[in-house]
């Protein structure tokens, strides 16, 4: 779901309602919010742009989603203000219950763990590109066994700590990869010799219309984050946050976009669903793209699975330290074998951006439903569950059914 440093605000959060009193100025926040959002998304969304069916199908889709994205944003910064509460988790509880807390929880969880996949499955990609050499196939030069000591020599050493706290200062790795892949694409397309690339009309059907919401909810989600980074800001007025809220999301807008206009229109209907595998392995700007991404996702990996193993309650130290280490083992393990035999980036995507509706749709309207001071706010969080649950049901099922095909 960085980079991606969302993750590591994430992490943040945990502890926020024990932070110093808010200092955060405006142009942190929108800082913060793009570190929260920019991420391995990004190389999805040239392959999101074919799969839509055309540019101006999918830039279509953005810019109605983006009406869904900011105005969850603002509930929940809204939500926060009124229940005073400092995390995400904390605010659904709050406003929501426990039994809608739970669940969010368990979201929350899921979602991490599916996230640690896509970094996975992305990291093998690079892999995978690496060894397009003319050499002789051994067991030992498989990019699934590359991936295998990767994790078992760098990821578990820097998941198992308790604390890891140094490492979230890396996920700016993430929007300085970001950036670099997007001007990269751009670049690359100018530079083409010819533009043979035939790009047909828009011809997306509703099912490829929507087909394209889960890398959107997946690329732009940095709702998680949101309300730890509305609670440390020194101006918590809504109509600031709003401003925020839209400025963060232009920005994201920008940079998804360009990239996925440019790689869609550099491969067509060819694009792979990772636009980094679409370039040969020897091309020398790439090769700093996927060592980016590669060094950012290392980096990041051992934060989510702090997340997602941490609990609340009192054990014994010998006790957490060898769940701690089981469970440890266990997420990377699974995630590893996920990552190795459901390797297209698209499906791993389709799963996260059902699971990211309950974040941007579904957690967000609630509180807008069940907040009745502002009349808007319980109309418009109605609309919201009822569009959230929809693309959680549709994303949902397309995977299963696209993972079935497969099998």
């Amino acid at each position: 779901m960085e980079e991606l440093a969302r993750e590591s605000i994430s992490l943040l959060a945990r502890s926020a309602s024990h932070a110093d009193p808010p200092r955060l100025g405006s142009l942190g926040a929108v800082f913060i919010m793009l570190k929260s959002a920019l991420g391995a998304g990004l190389l999805n969304f040239p392959w999101a742009f074919e799969k839509a069916g055309g540019v101006n199908t999918a830039i279509s889709v953005e810019l109605v989603s983006l009406v869904f994205l900011i105005s969850g944003l603002v509930i929940l910064g809204y939500a926060s203000s009124v229940s005073r509460q400092k995390t995400y988790q904390d605010v659904v509880s709050e406003v929501c219950g426990r039994a809608v807390g739970q669940l969010c929880e368990v979201c929350f969880c899921f979602n991490l763990f599916m996230i640690c996949v896509a970094f996975l499955v992305v990291v093998q990609d690079q892999l995978e590109k690496c060894n397009e050499v003319d050499m002789p196939y051994h067991w030992y030069t498989d990019q699934r066994f590359a991936l295998f000591i990767m994790c078992l020599v760098i990821i578990l050493p820097l998941s198992i700590p308790k604390e890891i706290g140094i490492q979230k200062y890396t996920s700016v790795l993430g929007t300085l990869a970001a950036t670099y892949l997007c001007v990269a694409v751009i670049v690359k397309y100018y530079l083409m010799e010819s533009h043979s690339v035939i790009i047909t009309p828009d011809v997306g059907s509703w099912a490829s219309m929507f087909s394209v919401v889960p890398t959107i909810c997946f690329g732009f989600q940095c709702h998680e984050a949101c309300i730890a980074i509305y609670s440390s800001m020194e101006n918590q007025k809504l109509s600031h946050w709003v401003l925020i809220s839209v400025l963060s999301m232009f920005f994201c807008l920008l940079i998804y976009t360009l990239t996925g206009v440019y790689g869609f229109m550099t491969f067509g209907r060819d694009v792979a669903s990772d636009i980094l595998m679409s370039y040969p392995g020897n091309d020398v700007v790439m090769i700093i793209s996927r060592l980016l991404f590669g060094i950012s996702i290392i980096t990041i990996y051992p934060i989510i699975l702090l997340l997602g193993r941490r609990r609340r309650g009192i054990v014994t130290h010998l006790f957490e330290s060898r769940c701690r280490v089981i469970l440890t083992v266990i997420w990377i393990s699974i995630t590893l074998v996920i990552a190795m035999f459901v390797p297209d980036m698209g499906e791993v995507i389709s799963v996260i951006g059902g699971i990211s509706a309950f974040f941007i749709f579904i957690f967000p309207g609630i509180p807008g439903f069940l907040l009745h001071c502002r009349v808007v706010f319980t109309v418009w969080g109605v609309i919201t569950i009822v569009v959230g649950a929809f693309i959680f049901g549709q994303s949902t099922t397309i995977a299963i059914m696209e993972l079935f095909h497969k099998f």
